[in-house]
């Protein structure tokens, strides 16, 4: 069995290879080898070829490229500049305008998408340079867009749900419907945020805009029904049990698809890239797995997972503690890993703790989540930041961080509130789970 001193070294091992730019799956391999060669010996690594078949022989699997297809369709559709001008339109009565229509819009488009990344770059877009047109504070405007882009992990559908549930054996239908209510409260704490900042200093948010009568704001929520439509479709067929969340994702592209015909953006050209685009993020996502499953297996045949709940049994009874400790650790962590290393690298390990200390798997997913997404705004890794800072002609990255910092505060503050109020996570799928 191996020592908890030798699996530290492992681990620094791994960090060390991710920081001299070698690609996660080749990092979580080169682990793995080097442990198997060491501790079990070489035989071991005949075991790879059986447990890449049994990985890759699941249908669950299938919603990841399926899901990535129908958020790349979307784009194309063109119905993200339609939804974000209704949004700008039909909420100029709450203090911060535009600022909620970031908040909204990226929440609408998450939620049918289920990517953070594309969200921050579909929403960046359009709001960057509308807002510094109107003299809104940058800082706000960068924060809002870069928060808003993260409810795509956790407003359902989640790649990140997917994956996590597929490596946990836990339901995906549960993890979807959990991850529903946090999702839209942390939405209204953002806004809330947004307020009380806007009513102490109403210059903050820019030009006052035109206002609309109920006919015309009437017209506005038509370009609205597209991406409630495909949220209706994907979810609903999940929720009233007429089919999985697999089959739900293909029924999203099909929706997709038809959008595309409908606005007039079909074209070969567009599919082509849609498709290139599927295949390389999917690709990439499946190959990590592949390989943290070949990392499961050896840190189970080391006994890993056995000496980790040892120790730290033998440290503290306490669950709280236990998911104070996980909060900064991957706080920490999320500083120098992207979201999906992250989550691949850890759930392997940490799950079993968390059985040990019985807390719910469905809703250590929503934790989990939640601590991935602000593992996306915080420096020097937070993917969205870099997205947003590429889509700016001017300025230093100093701004994005800054404007985000009050919204990571704000998930800190939802992490909090579901330890102390599980039921928020877990009351839906109580009530109409799988």
């Amino acid at each position: 069995m191996i020592s908890f001193s030798a699996a530290v070294v492992g681990f620094v091992i791994f960090l060390g290879m991710l920081f001299l730019a070698i690609p996660v799956a080749l990092s979580i391999f080169f682990t793995c080898f080097l442990a198997a060669v060491i501790y079990v010996g070489l035989p071991s690594l005949t075991t790879f070829g059986s447990t890449a078949w049994s990985t890759l022989n699941n249908f669950i699997l299938t919603a990841i490229p399926l899901f990535i297809l129908l958020g790349e369709l979307l784009i194309k559709s063109s119905i993200t500049d339609r939804m974000y001008n209704s949004l700008s339109k039909l909420i100029t009565f709450l203090p911060g305008k535009l600022f909620h229509t970031n908040i909204l819009a990226s929440g609408l488009f998450a939620s049918v998408s289920g990517s953070s990344v594309a969200t921050t770059a579909t929403i960046g877009t359009i709001a960057i340079p509308e807002l510094s047109k109107r003299k809104y504070d940058e800082r706000i405007n960068l924060g809002s867009i870069a928060a808003g882009a993260t409810l795509g992990i956790l407003i359902p559908p989640s790649i990140n749900m997917i994956i996590y549930g597929s490596m946990t054996n836990t339901s995906i239908g549960n993890l979807f419907i959990a991850g529903f209510i946090p999702g839209v409260l942390l939405m209204v704490l953002f806004m809330s945020y947004i307020i009380i900042r806007t009513k102490f200093n109403p210059s903050l948010a820019g030009e006052s805009m035109g206002e609309y009568t109920l006919k015309e704001k009437f017209f506005m929520l038509l370009d609205l029904l597209p991406p409630l439509f495909i949220f209706l479709l994907v979810m609903g067929s999940i929720y009233l049990g007429y089919a999985t969340p697999t089959e739900s994702a293909s029924m999203g592209v099909v929706g997709a698809f038809l959008l595309l015909l409908l606005y007039n953006r079909f074209s070969f050209k567009v599919l082509h890239e849609a498709f290139m685009s599927t295949v390389k993020v999917s690709s990439m996502i499946i190959f990590i797995m592949l390989c943290a499953q070949f990392f499961n297996f050896i840190i189970g045949m080391l006994g890993l997972p056995k000496v980790l709940v040892e120790q730290i049994s033998l440290m503290t009874t306490n669950k709280y503690i236990l998911l104070i400790t996980l909060i900064v650790f991957y706080m920490i962590l999320g500083c120098f890993l992207e979201t999906l290393s992250m989550m691949i690298a850890t759930v392997p390990i940490i799950i079993p703790l968390i059985l040990f200390y019985e807390i719910d798997p469905v809703w250590f997913g929503i934790f989990f989540v939640l601590i991935m997404q602000i593992s996306l705004i915080t420096p020097p890794v937070g993917m969205n930041l870099y997205v947003l800072q590429g889509l700016r002609e001017k300025g230093k990255i100093t701004d994005v961080i800054y404007g985000s910092l009050p919204f990571v505060l704000i998930m800190v503050l939802l992490i909090i509130l579901i330890i102390i109020f599980p039921e928020i996570a877990l009351w839906l799928p109580n009530r109409i789970g799988f």
